[in-house]
């Protein structure tokens, strides 16, 4: 027992597993990432003016991955040369400013789209025809000013110590860690646990609506609401709460061990925060599935691709198979945006109601989300 916890100088960790694990790690975040976001930037372009206003934050959200996605290649550099930073501490900084920018602009723009979501869901009526391109601006505006106002703090704190000035650290040096401690916990708290709540109040509320008017919500709107939050659970879950778990964690066993607090689990601690760093990176290459669940245009290319490969399988295997299409075309040309204002489908509209009044009052919903 005297072995796990004692009053004498705890040992240095032992940083092979980091050496070992992120390089391979962020090589693969990079390559993955990239290519996926580019991807989806260019087919979020492509499909502009049928997405919606959340068009808007997509774009922001792929910018805030890609900022963060071309530092990876230094920090591979940095591990690989066992944690000798050769460029610089004021570029170490803004390499660690901008993985803060992407993570906690992922979280708002995210939460952003759940609101225009629910918004779109449950009060159709109510900001149907006010809400336009210029305030999806202004709030994305807003949305990086309250992310650069939580993490520019951690821009004044020093990366590295006198005794290693060739290190770069996610957090800060061992002289101001108990300072930043407390700021940790309030940064988390501000840029994740709120947000959180936010969205889980939002997406509870869409699923006891869906629940009540089950029977006036197509089937194919309500499966494409479940994949969105299928998505941002596996973000949450996944990516940002072990990193803040373990971070806040890890910096309090630092504490700890400077005051002489010398526990064998505090290495398993230090291991679990460098796997959840890693996960939190992940958001770079999970965000760009938004722009699959979002874009029915690439969902469409891909139902023509799949019935032309099974027309042709029916073709070589000399057999014919009537399958009633999943999507038909005026979904697509009335519903254009998955999570719509769903109980104003043209079927449950008042008979008396022209088809031009449906179609407008459909591109009306549209330019909400």
């Amino acid at each position: 027992m005297s072995g796990n916890n004692t009053t004498a100088p705890c040992e240095r960790i032992d940083l092979d597993f980091t050496h070992t694990f992120l390089p391979s790690a962020f090589v693969t975040v990079f390559v993955v990432g990239t290519l996926s976001n580019i991807w989806g930037l260019r087919s979020l372009c492509n499909s502009w003016n049928n997405i919606g206003n959340i068009n808007i934050f997509m774009f922001n959200l792929g910018v805030a991955d890609l900022l963060y996605l071309f530092t990876l290649p230094f920090l591979v550099h940095y591990y690989m040369r066992e944690s000798k930073w050769e460029f610089g501490q004021p570029f170490c900084k803004v390499t660690r400013f901008c993985f803060n920018l992407n993570l906690y602009g992922s979280i708002g723009f995210l939460t952003c789209i759940s609101i225009y979501r629910y918004l779109g869901i449950v009060h159709p009526m109510r900001v149907m025809g006010r809400i336009s391109s210029r305030h999806s601006l202004a709030v994305s505006a807003l949305v990086w000013l309250l992310v650069i106002i939580q993490i520019l703090p951690d821009m004044f704190f020093d990366k590295n110590v006198l005794t290693s000035i060739n290190s770069c650290y996610d957090t800060t040096s061992g002289e101001l860690i108990e300072k930043y401690l407390p700021y940790s916990v309030s940064w988390t708290v501000t840029g994740f646990a709120i947000p959180l709540v936010i969205i889980l109040l939002c997406y509870g509320h869409v699923v006891v609506v869906l629940a009540k008017k089950s029977s006036n919500v197509n089937p194919v709107l309500k499966q494409r609401c479940v994949k969105l939050v299928v998505v941002l659970v596996i973000l949450f879950s996944v990516c940002f709460i072990p990193y803040h778990v373990f971070r806040n964690v890890n910096l309090k066993i630092r504490i700890l061990k400077q005051s002489g607090d010398c526990r064998a689990s505090f290495r398993n601690i230090y291991i679990a925060h460098q796997v959840g760093r890693f996960l939190a990176s992940l958001n770079s290459v999970i965000n760009p599935l938004i722009y699959i669940v979002v874009n029915d245009d690439f969902l469409m290319r891909i139902h023509r691709v799949s019935n032309r490969a099974r027309m042709s399988l029916a073709g070589l295997t000399g057999t014919a198979r009537y399958r009633r299409p999943i999507l038909d075309a005026q979904f697509f040309t009335l519903n254009t945006i998955p999570c719509v204002a769903v109980f104003l489908a043209p079927p449950e509209l008042p008979h008396f109601r022209e088809q031009s009044m449906i179609n407008d009052d459909w591109q009306d919903i549209k330019s909400i989300i």
